[in-house]
């Protein structure tokens, strides 16, 4: 009897364990489809990523060179400043917007670390008027911490920019709008204030260290208030006359000192210095890069993909 069961215990346990064999490797097997297929993902993002940059460099190359054939470079500009530029394809696979603004319509966030600099006292001091205003008005939980931060980092003394940005440290100062984010987000994280983060700090402050002076004429209505201490709803109905004079005689029309703020304004003077961005679609995903074009000189490329 013992001899007759003795054959079929140990098939039922060689089955047992080939059941559980196939079992192990159908799971190896699964695990291992799906790690090809999220690197096959990857990939075909990767390769729409590359043919995007490609499609980037080409519009860029194309850009700037119409730009450069313009001789009245004021007169191309200050329409791109007013109306950006939509194209769009009749079947619809084509899509780009173009749309440039003054690199220095507002404050040079570095001239916060000129205080000690004799020949700049006008542009610290304006620079600091205006960010001691910012920090009452949106009531900034320490003020104080936030600038020594930007101090900091516009004189290369500590690495605030994560690695990935590390190329925006080549030369001392704050050379960009993400750079200057990532410093007030590590800010809000220290300090546990929200307040940063709601601040439009682009109505004040540019952040290119090519910025000299003021380009007043495109500069907010909360600047310019804060620039010729005038009433802001005075500004903002003056920028929005379709026949408004030029901001000089607005500001003395109104009893406002522009003589006083010549030494840190572009006056009648128009500065060849733009920041343009493009957005566009490649494979059915949004695309945007940017640049600077100052003085006939395209730089500053940069490209980002919309995630």
């Amino acid at each position: 009897m013992d001899k007759t069961q003795m054959p079929f215990v140990t098939v039922k346990h060689k089955s047992g364990f080939a059941l559980m064999v196939t079992f192990s490797v159908l799971l190896i097997i699964i695990s291992l489809t799906v790690i090809l297929l999220s690197y096959f993902k990857e990939v075909k993002n990767d390769a729409a990523d590359t043919t995007a940059l490609i499609q980037a460099d080409l519009y860029y190359a194309d850009i700037t060179g119409i730009f450069d054939r313009f001789k009245k470079k004021k007169d191309l500009f200050r329409r791109l400043y007013l109306y950006p530029v939509p194209l769009r394809s009749p079947d619809g696979r084509f899509s780009m917007f173009l749309r440039c603004q003054p690199l220095s319509n507002g404050v040079n966030i570095n001239w916060l670390a000129l205080e000690n600099t004799s020949d700049m006292n006008e542009a610290y001091g304006f620079a600091q008027t205006v960010f001691d205003t910012i920090a009452q008005d949106y009531n900034l939980e320490d003020a104080t911490r936030l600038q020594e931060m930007l101090v900091e980092e516009i004189g290369g003394k500590e690495p605030f920019v994560s690695k990935e940005y590390s190329r925006l440290r080549q030369k001392n100062g704050i050379i960009s709008y993400q750079q200057f984010v990532q410093i007030v987000n590590r800010y809000q994280l220290e300090a546990d204030d929200p307040q940063a983060s709601r601040v439009p700090w682009k109505k004040y402050f540019t952040f290119s260290s090519n910025a000299k002076v003021i380009d007043a004429e495109y500069s907010s209505a909360e600047l310019l208030s804060l620039l010729f201490d005038i009433d802001v709803q005075s500004v903002q109905e003056w920028k929005n006359d379709p026949e408004k004079g030029s901001l000089a005689s607005f500001v003395q029309g109104i009893g406002g000192n522009y003589a006083a703020r010549k030494k840190i304004i572009a006056g009648k003077d128009f500065l060849e210095e733009s920041e343009c961005t493009v957005r566009y679609t490649s494979t059915n995903k949004q695309y945007r890069f940017r640049f600077e074009y100052i003085q006939g000189e395209a730089k500053h490329f940069e490209f980002y993909r919309k995630n």
